[in-house]
């Protein structure tokens, strides 16, 4: 397609969702409703015509030579499915926020003012390898009244087709306008450049995929862009701290899957539970193929409680000692996406704020401990969208959140911030009312 052709195509998407938005602002509650669950239904009822399509594209991505966490993101399993399902339906049984009025209140000159919450409008959506975003993206859009223009990637096109044809079919069955939600059918790149340049039709620009995607969105954009570049997350086990607990959420940060964003790539230990706690974790990341990037004193640790290992582990030992390897400075810093930690032995909580607020995406970060003060304290001065006590830093999700889905994570500090649901999608706009009062 010649460039004058695309503009074409993209100003087209542009004054069809603007026109679609209009109509999405004023939807009845219940439309949405039936909307949304008749989305869910549509998702259950296709699963396997589905995994049909998405198979084309992983074929074709495992060919390309993709990388191994883009091909993990790119699957829609059964459950993955089930839980794009879940969300439109929790979504549907959520209040509808659209048009409440909050903080009405009586002024000195006898009118009122409050602030009144309306859809943004219509954003674009940008994304990589993930379809299930397309459900994700879509459900939110239905329930906050605004309209979307979708661009997947390529290597899921195939997947981001077939599941664009089932929102729209959904839309049609509600009474609501097909255009609400548009995928872009093109995967010129070139296309992307012009849907960020677009502020006469587009409000808002959400990129969710690699930091190269996202910098080169945030740096091309002329309209606002809610985002996160990484997600270096981290644990930091306290002293005190119910140690098997620790062990368990530790594991289960970084090896629930090692794709997300949420997963947890730096691993902080207090001196104090150090010499209990890392050989178990250790054990449980060599077990599993996990290397650990260790700083010196926590290497020390390792090694010497692999080299006490009794002679009929000595298989488990060797495969310990493999997975052992000296941090560099970078890796504070590193998003691994893969069987890969960084850990570093720290005095205290302290220096584990310290050292989260340095190196930090600031996206998600948690502390395992007994000690209440602590706990405080680190909520209070750890400086990123989602601070988690005793809890996986996994859990940082829009529909583990019970916002029913998610159009991302903002680590930005400003309109949204954390998990981006329907709130994050929606503005708001002060409303005065009045009995005939004169400004003096």
């Amino acid at each position: 397609m010649n460039e004058t052709n695309l503009t074409e195509y993209v100003h087209t998407l542009g004054s069809k969702a603007k026109v679609a938005s209009t109509l999405m602002a004023r939807a009845q509650v219940a439309t949405k409703v039936v909307a949304l669950r008749s989305l869910a239904r549509l998702l259950r009822e296709n699963t396997q015509a589905l995994q049909v399509d998405n198979a084309r594209d992983i074929e074709r991505a495992l060919a390309a030579g993709l990388a191994a966490p883009m091909v993990d993101r790119l699957k829609l399993t059964p459950k993955v499915l089930e839980t794009c399902a879940l969300g439109c339906e929790q979504l549907a049984a959520m209040p509808d926020i659209i048009g409440e009025i909050i903080g009405m209140k009586q002024q000195p000159s006898g009118i009122r003012v409050g602030q009144m919450r309306v859809p943004i409008g219509v954003f674009g959506m940008i994304f990589e390898s993930r379809p299930n975003v397309t459900i994700e993206a879509a459900s939110l859009s239905i329930k906050s009244g605004n309209a979307c223009i979708l661009r997947g990637g390529s290597e899921a096109i195939e997947s981001n087709k077939a599941l664009a044809t089932l929102v729209q079919q959904a839309l049609r069955e509600a009474g609501l306008p097909e255009d609400a939600v548009q995928l872009v059918q093109i995967t010129d790149r070139a296309l992307v450049d012009q849907l960020i340049a677009m502020p006469q039709y587009v409000d808002v620009i959400i990129p969710r995929g690699g930091k190269g995607l996202i910098e080169r969105i945030s740096a091309g954009a002329k309209v606002p862009v809610i985002k996160h570049l990484d997600g270096n997350c981290h644990v930091y086990v306290d002293d005190p701290c119910d140690i098997a607990m620790a062990v368990q959420v530790a594991d289960n940060a970084k090896t629930n899957k090692y794709s997300p964003c949420n997963a947890a790539e730096s691993l902080l230990v207090a001196r104090g539970v150090a010499q209990q706690f890392l050989p178990l974790i250790g054990r449980i990341y060599a077990d599993k193929g996990v290397e650990m990037r260790c700083d010196a004193e926590a290497l020390d640790i390792l090694q010497r409680k692999v080299t006490e290992t009794p002679v009929n582990q000595a298989l488990a030992a060797t495969k310990s000692v493999a997975n052992l390897v000296p941090a560099q400075e970078s890796d504070w810093y590193e998003e691994y996406l893969a069987p890969i930690i960084s850990i570093r032995v720290v005095a205290g909580v302290e220096e584990a704020i310290a050292h989260i607020n340095q190196y930090s995406s600031h996206h998600t970060d948690a502390i395992l401990t007994n000690d209440h003060r602590h706990a405080q304290a680190f909520l209070r001065e750890v400086d990123s969208a989602s601070v988690m006590v005793n809890a996986s830093t996994r859990f940082a999700d829009g529909f583990e959140y019970g916002l029913g889905a998610e159009i991302g994570i903002s680590t930005d500090k400003f309109h949204a911030r954390g998990p981006v649901g329907i709130e994050g999608l929606t503005s708001l706009k002060y409303v005065v009312l009045g009995e005939g009062e004169l400004r003096s």
